[in-house]
């Protein structure tokens, strides 16, 4: 069987497992959190100590990393000529080639020109991997698959968190080798995806253009939200850590390493978890303990509380946006099968609309108060609960949304 040829996902089914296309989503769940997961686990520790970072410096340089994501529409344009599938793996080798050569700039300029390279790679690859999972997966598999999906991220995070762990305390690592080895291993892998894999022809032909449907309200408030209070737990959670109680790049990464243990272990539970009660009843919960993380995050400020309740902080908040993959599920269940690829282009832009700003505003306000940060996010929590809330017990075309009863029909278009 020659490499790269156009197959049907039927057709794939009499391929080795190891060459289906759930394999390949495998895979690229892989793949990409060994750049990624090495930039964001030494960004704070190396922007502090090697570039001399403030909280400004920080923010604006997480506003301008978040600029490919809200122009994540443009995906639309580029699948037009080139497949999702071969797009979502240049995407991989651009993020891989960013980050390996990230520690030879060690100057604001400098970091932010790569920042910008892998977060096209970054933002990119996501807005077609999140296309390709609610194409190829079935509806009623999706939940439980995703959950294993993100294990399997985890599990590539966390071998990337134990190897610089081990070998900063232990083998005198240095920035610019990790940098190199974690950039280097994603593109070997997208590498080996492009060749090692047909060119996988899902059911449903994708509509190319930008598409707006007032049934995916709900779908598009959901997101937006989620990228303000996403993007102020990764500015400034674990710059805290860094700032406020002085944690090394060892101790850091130590913590996220319990991160993605936890992850590993709880993700497909809570895939069965969402396939078991709906995603209403998962997000509402994620979204009720993500209020409480905030206000104690804001406490650590305020009251003085301390490190330890910092870091158990942390890994809690983790394991609550690990149930952020019941809004594809959600979406999945809503969508017309041809608007997934450019709703997917669409929902990242407008998951990006606050991040693009957002960071470099709330920069200032954390030289000032710090807890009012972490205030303003919970508040977000807490107007992503509300929206959750509106989410029927069974979404379907037509029921959207509580409020939505009958079958679809054009006015609801």
């Amino acid at each position: 069987m020659r490499f790269n040829r156009i197959m049907t996902l039927d057709e794939a089914q009499s391929l080795p497992f190891w060459r289906r296309p759930i394999a390949l989503l495998f895979l690229m769940a892989l793949g990409m959190p060994l750049a990624f997961s090495v930039w964001a686990a030494l960004l704070n520790n190396f922007v502090i100590e090697v570039a001399d970072f403030d909280g400004v410096k920080i923010g604006w340089l997480h506003s301008i990393r978040e600029i490919p994501g809200f122009l994540a529409v443009g995906v639309i344009a580029i699948i037009i000529f080139m497949r999702e599938q071969v797009l979502g793996i240049v995407a991989l080798i651009a993020l891989g080639l960013a980050v390996g050569v990230v520690s030879f700039f060690p100057s604001f300029e400098g970091i932010l020109v790569t920042t910008m390279i892998s977060s096209i790679g970054f933002h990119y690859y996501e807005t077609v991997n999140q296309s390709l999972q609610l194409q190829w997966l079935d509806k009623k598999r999706a939940p439980q698959i995703l959950g294993w999906i993100v294990a399997a991220g985890s599990a590539a995070s966390l071998l990337a968190y134990g190897l610089i762990v081990v070998g900063w305390k232990f083998y005198g690592l240095t920035y610019q080798a990790a940098y190199l080895m974690g950039g280097g291993a994603t593109v070997l892998i997208a590498t080996f995806a492009f060749f090692a894999y047909p060119q996988f022809e899902a059911p449903t032909p994708q509509t190319k253009k930008m598409i707006l449907r007032k049934r995916y309200w709900l779908y598009y408030a959901m997101q937006f939200l989620a990228g303000a209070r996403r993007q102020i737990f990764m500015v400034f959670a674990a710059f805290m850590m860094v700032e406020r109680f002085g944690f090394e790049v060892h101790t850091l990464t130590a913590l996220f390493l319990i991160n993605y243990v936890a992850n590993i272990i709880f993700a497909p539970i809570m895939g069965a978890v969402v396939g078991r009660f709906g995603e209403r009843n998962a997000l509402a919960f994620e979204y009720t303990g993500l209020i409480g993380v905030f206000l104690a995050y804001g406490g650590i400020y305020y009251f003085g509380w301390g490190a330890l309740l910092a870091a158990v902080l942390y890994i809690v908040d983790h394991l609550f946006f690990a149930l952020a993959f019941a809004q594809k599920t959600y979406f999945q269940k809503i969508a017309d099968p041809r608007d997934i690829a450019p709703t997917a282009a669409v929902a990242f832009t407008i998951n990006h609309i606050a991040a693009v700003f957002l960071p470099a505003v709330l920069g200032y306000l954390w030289i000032t108060e710090p807890s009012l940060v972490f205030l303003f996010a919970a508040g977000l929590a807490l107007a992503s609960l509300i929206m959750a809330l509106l989410i029927p017990r069974h979404p379907a075309p037509g029921r959207e949304t509580i409020f939505a009863r009958g079958p679809l029909t054009a006015a609801a278009e």
